[in-house]
C-alpha cells in the first residue's frame, strides 16, 4: 500500500514537470519570438527601400519605356532626323529648367522665365540693329537674364516677402510688357549675328549644336551643385531652412544667388533660341514658366525642397519634348498635349507624395528596430 502510494505520487510528480516543462517555453522559442518582429521589420524595411528606389529612378524608366511605345506606333520617330529635332526642341526648356531646377530646390519657384526670355531677346535684337556683333549681343542677353533674375531675388530676400511667387508673378508681367514696349511694332525682329544662328540652328556630325550647349550648362551647374560649398549649402537652405540659419549659412546670400544663376540661364535659352529662328519677339516664352516646372518636377524634384539632381531636370525636359513629338507624329491635337501634359505633372506631384510617405515608413521602420 505505501509502494502504491509512493509510485503514484512519483508519476503525479513526474507529470508535473512534463506540464510545467511544455507550459514553459524554452529559450529556443523565446528567441524566435523576439526575431520575429525583427524579421517583419527587416522584410518591411526591405520592401520600402526598393519602393524608394524605384520611385528614384521611376522617371527614367518611364522615359525608356516611353520611348519604347512610342517607336512601335511610328517608325519615324527613332530616325535620325527626328532624334535631332526633339534634341534642339528641348534645349531651350532643359537649359531654362536647370536654373529653375536650383530654384526649386531651395523651396522657390520663377514664374518669371518665359517673360524675362522674351526681354533678353528683343534687348539683343535691338542691339543688333546696332552693332552686328554676336559677342555684344549675346553677353546683352546674358545681362537681361540675370539682371531680372537678381530683381526677384533682392525684391524676395531683403523685401522679406513671404514666398517667391509674388515677385515673379510681378516680373513675369513686368518683362512681358517691357517686351513689347521696346519692340518696334511690338512684333518680331529679323536677324541675329551669324555666330548666334551657328550656335542655335547649325549642327556638328549630325548633332544639334544646341545640344552640346545643353551638356555645358548640365556639366557647370552639376559642378556647383554637387562639387562645391555653394550647392551644399543649397541642398542645406532647401531642406531644413532654420538649421542653416543656425549652421551660419548666408541664407539671404544662397538664395540671391540662385536666382541670378536662374536668370543666367534664361539668358542662355535666350540665345539658343534666338540662334534657332534668327529672330527675337516679345512673344516669345509663352508658358515656358509651366514647362520648366514640369520638367524638374517630372524628372523627380521636390517642391519642398533639398531633393533634387541635375538629371530630374534634363530627364523632365526630353520627357516633356518626347510626348510634344510623338503626338505630333501621331496627329493629335495640340490642345490634348497641353493636357497630357497636364495629367504627367499630376503623376509627377503624386509620385512625390509617395516618396515622402515611404521615408517617413522608413524612419519609422528604422527607429524600431532600434529599441
Amino acid at each position: 500500500m505505501a509502494n502504491d502510494t509512493r509510485h503514484k505520487g512519483r508519476r503525479s510528480s513526474a507529470a508535473l514537470a512534463a506540464g510545467a516543462r511544455s507550459q514553459s517555453p524554452s529559450p529556443q522559442s523565446d528567441l524566435q519570438q523576439d526575431d520575429n518582429p525583427r524579421g517583419h521589420a527587416s522584410h518591411g524595411l526591405s520592401l520600402v527601400s526598393w519602393g524608394l528606389r524605384l520611385l528614384n529612378f521611376g522617371p527614367l524608366l518611364v522615359l525608356v519605356v516611353l520611348v519604347a511605345i512610342i517607336s512601335l506606333l511610328t517608325p519615324y520617330f527613332l530616325t535620325p532626323i527626328n532624334i535631332g529635332n526633339i534634341l534642339a526642341q528641348t534645349a531651350v526648356i532643359a537649359i531654362v529648367a536647370l536654373g529653375q531646377h536650383l530654384v526649386i530646390l531651395t523651396r522657390g519657384i520663377d514664374l518669371s522665365v518665359g517673360s524675362n526670355l522674351a526681354l533678353a531677346t528683343v534687348v539683343g535684337g535691338l542691339l543688333f540693329r546696332v552693332v552686328d556683333s554676336a559677342p555684344l549681343v549675346m553677353l546683352a542677353m546674358l545681362l537681361t537674364g540675370t539682371l531680372v533674375g537678381a530683381v526677384n531675388g533682392a525684391v524676395y530676400v531683403f523685401g522679406r516677402l513671404p514666398h517667391p511667387f509674388i515677385i515673379t508673378l510681378a516680373t513675369l508681367s513686368i518683362c512681358r510688357g517691357l517686351a513689347l514696349e521696346i519692340s518696334p511694332g511690338h512684333t518680331t525682329m529679323r536677324g541675329m549675328p551669324d555666330a548666334i544662328v551657328t550656335i542655335g540652328s547649325a549642327t556638328t556630325f549630325g548633332i544639334p549644336n544646341s545640344f552640346f550647349v545643353v551638356v555645358l550648362v548640365a556639366a557647370g551647374v552639376l559642378v556647383m551643385a554637387k562639387y562645391m560649398v555653394w550647392g551644399r549649402w543649397t541642398y542645406a537652405v532647401g531642406g531644413h531652412p532654420e538649421a542653416a540659419v543656425e549652421m551660419g549659412i548666408p541664407v539671404k546670400w544662397v538664395l540671391l544667388s540662385t536666382y541670378m544663376i536662374s536668370g543666367f540661364c534664361v539668358g542662355i535659352g535666350a540665345i539658343v533660341l534666338a540662334g534657332r529662328t534668327a529672330a527675337s519677339s516679345p512673344l516669345y516664352g509663352n508658358l515656358l514658366e509651366l514647362d520648366t516646372i514640369a520638367a524638374v518636377i517630372i524628372g523627380g524634384a521636390s517642391f519642398l525642397g533639398g531633393r533634387g539632381h541635375v538629371g530630374h531636370a534634363l530627364v523632365g525636359a526630353v520627357m516633356i519634348g518626347v510626348i510634344r513629338n510623338a503626338l505630333n507624329l501621331l496627329n493629335v491635337d495640340v490642345f490634348f498635349q497641353m493636357i497630357a501634359i497636364g495629367l504627367v505633372i499630376v503623376l509627377a506631384v503624386e509620385a512625390d507624395v509617395l516618396r515622402n510617405w515611404l521615408e517617413a515608413r522608413v524612419r519609422t521602420i528604422q527607429a524600431a528596430r532600434t529599441q
